[in-house]
């Protein structure tokens, strides 16, 4: 995917910089962690869309920035603290701030992270953006308390599925192409179809996570496949596959187990794809790519248009 972010690359490497920068604390700790999650890599998916929004409307990388850094401390909380929460050793092959330091210290890094990011906000005159990011935030961590207090249980409805994934990861991706282009100065009507393209590309983003959860290379997930199984989390595949396999009672008895082996969760997985779950869930993800590129139709034909279009046409092919 980074291919296609190659007209902001130099951006991007100044974000990375200046996130190296915000993190420094007077507290050497706090400063080592941060950076360690920082030096794990990632994709960076936030702060790119809201430049390129940004570019939309020729706006400079000055002015957007703040609200790019902040976007990806943001991201960088949630995933510290989902690494606690889901006892995480390892994140891209990497060990976790958890690992390493502790769940005390992991839990007041993801902290300090947000709260950084709060101090960039605090630049931005025009109060909606910070009114987005709260919202944003506050609804995240619904997602968040939901999916903790479902887990491991095989009655999850689709509405608790679609209301876990809306937070958790389609609300920032959409804050992300909305702000963007609020920070540019976009038209109302404009930047709101930028936020929902973004909240429809995030919908298909998780739903693709989920498929490959089951079916990736796990060299190239970075991770042991069936973690979501092993955590007891009902992805679109497993809730389809309760619904519609053959051998629904036994997936559910599996998908309840706390401590499965790896053989369980091997066993699972082949129900989910005898029952035609994967397959649900791809064409469900290209449903989503359909109702995102719907709406970047709507908008000005500029040369980063076609860009947001071919990272739409991505995120359904995805392999990592």
């Amino acid at each position: 995917m980074l291919d296609f972010f190659s007209h902001i690359r130099d951006d991007l490497r100044v974000v990375e910089q200046e996130i190296a920068k915000v993190v420094q604390s007077r507290d050497s700790l706090l400063t080592q962690t941060s950076m360690h999650l920082l030096n794990a890599g990632g994709k960076r998916l936030r702060p790119a869309f809201a430049l390129l929004a940004g570019r939309f409307y020729d706006c400079d990388k000055e002015r957007l920035l703040p609200l790019a850094v902040a976007l990806e401390l943001i991201h960088m909380a949630s995933l510290v603290h989902d690494d606690v929460v889901d006892a995480s050793m390892t994140r891209r092959g990497i060990p976790t701030v958890k690992a390493n330091w502790g769940n005390g210290i992991s839990m007041h890094t993801g902290d300090y992270l947000f709260a950084k990011s709060l101090v960039l906000i605090s630049t931005y005159k025009d109060p909606f953006i910070a009114r987005v990011l709260a919202d944003t935030s506050v609804k995240m961590c619904e997602g968040e308390i939901h999916q903790i207090s479902t887990a491991y249980s095989a009655n999850q409805t689709w509405r608790d599925y679609f209301y876990r994934i809306k937070r958790k990861t389609a609300l920032l991706i959409a804050a992300s192409c909305q702000l963007g282009a609020v920070a540019a100065g976009a038209p109302e009507n404009e930047h709101r179809r930028l936020g929902r393209f973004g909240h429809h590309l995030g919908m298909a983003f998780q739903i693709t996570d989920d498929i490959l959860d089951m079916v990736a290379d796990q060299r190239e997930l970075g991770k042991p496949i069936g973690g979501d199984l092993r955590q007891g989390i009902l992805t679109m595949p497993v809730i389809y596959s309760l619904e519609k396999s053959s051998q629904r009672e036994r997936l559910r008895e599996l998908v309840e187990i706390r401590d499965k082996t790896e053989a369980q969760v091997v066993e699972a997985i082949e129900i989910i794809k005898e029952a035609g779950g994967i397959h649900y869930a791809v064409a469900a993800s290209q449903k989503y790519i359909a109702k995102a590129k719907k709406n970047l139709n709507q908008l000005p034909d500029r040369p980063v248009k076609e860009i947001f279009r071919q990272i739409a046409d991505f995120v359904g092919i995805r392999r990592f």
